[in-house]
């Protein structure tokens, strides 16, 4: 896939302080963020808005650099490779920053020796769904069902690997029943195929399902929050009927390991100062994510947490990527 940088303009100088960035040698160059994806989903739309706002708070470029590829792999690499001067930072995901490390037996580079977290950024939910013309009516209903016909009730996801089929492999354990694995090369046509009645469930985001499901066309049976969301309080979490139960997407800055802490605490603070604005808050909320930052020691047991979680579920499910 052709990469695509991005530079966000700075914007006036004369209406910044030097309180700011702008008066730290750190910031007397472009910041460079890689992301790990193609443009146009969440992980590049996260960077590019909280970009724009550290551009125009710090007075200098910020570069969005999307290196995709090898399920975000090539992108992370780079930023583990680059010096540890604050200059390169990547936004790191659900899928390259926790599940890879289970998926992938010779990653080149270990996420928790070879990356400084700096801020989680924001977190979102799956909605568990299914067809409209779906005989199921309630989580308790699916689970009853799947334990009547094991490998009979089929799943959809944007491939072996993805967070969607993570979700459901845990969704799968934890409930104690046996599902049918469908890969597609990405959700969109899964949610079509689920949409037609062409397989039975999937695990799909709150935004992406969520006109099918005003539009009859697809039954919400649950959300993978701990809570129920404030957005969508009719519809239970998984976790009234499976305790603990919790699956969610996220997204956050990393730095290369060895990177001064004072650049790691700087970057912080500028970021969740921004996460603040009432706009990017609205912005994150329209995806269906809360901006829920995390600073530098609490993102790294986090991420850690993370690691675990997901290596387990891909462990017992003994799932690999494609």
């Amino acid at each position: 896939m052709k990469r695509r940088n991005f530079a966000i303009s700075c914007g006036v100088l004369t209406l910044l302080t030097t309180k700011n960035w702008a008066a730290d040698f750190l910031f007397r160059q472009p910041l460079k963020i890689i992301v790990p994806a193609a443009p146009g989903g969440f992980t590049d739309i996260a960077a590019r808005l909280v970009g724009e706002k550290l551009a125009l708070r710090t007075g200098n470029p910020v570069v969005i650099d999307n290196k995709a590829g090898a399920s975000g792999m090539i992108g992370s690499e780079a930023v583990a490779r680059s010096a540890p001067d604050g200059g390169t930072i990547v936004m790191g995901n659900i899928q390259t920053h926790a599940a890879n490390s289970g998926l992938f037996k010779n990653m080149t580079f270990d996420v928790m020796k070879d990356f400084s977290p700096i801020t989680r950024v924001a977190m979102g939910y799956n909605i568990l769904v299914v067809p409209q013309s779906s005989p199921v009516k309630s989580l308790a209903g699916l689970i009853d069902l799947a334990k009547k016909q094991p490998k009979t009730i089929s799943f959809g996801t944007g491939g072996s690997g993805s967070s969607a089929h993570l979700a459901s492999e845990m969704f799968s354990q934890r409930a104690g029943v046996e599902l049918l694995h469908i890969p597609y090369r990405s959700n969109a046509p899964a949610a079509q195929a689920l949409v037609a009645g062409q397989i039975s469930m999937m695990f799909d985001t709150i935004p992406g399902a969520i006109a099918q499901i005003r539009a009859g066309n697809l039954r919400a049976l649950a959300v993978t929050s701990p809570q129920r969301l404030a957005t969508l309080p009719e519809i239970p979490t998984i976790a009234e009927t499976l305790a603990g139960f919790e699956v969610a997407v996220w997204g956050g800055l990393y730095a290369p390991a060895g990177t001064p802490e004072r650049i790691i605490q700087a970057i912080d603070k500028e970021v969740q100062d921004l996460l603040k604005e009432p706009a990017l808050i609205q912005r994150f909320d329209q995806l269906g994510f809360n901006i829920l930052p995390l600073g530098p020691k609490e993102f790294s047991d986090f991420t850690k947490s993370e690691i675990a979680k997901w290596g387990e579920v891909i462990r017992l499910g003994k799932i690999t990527a494609t």
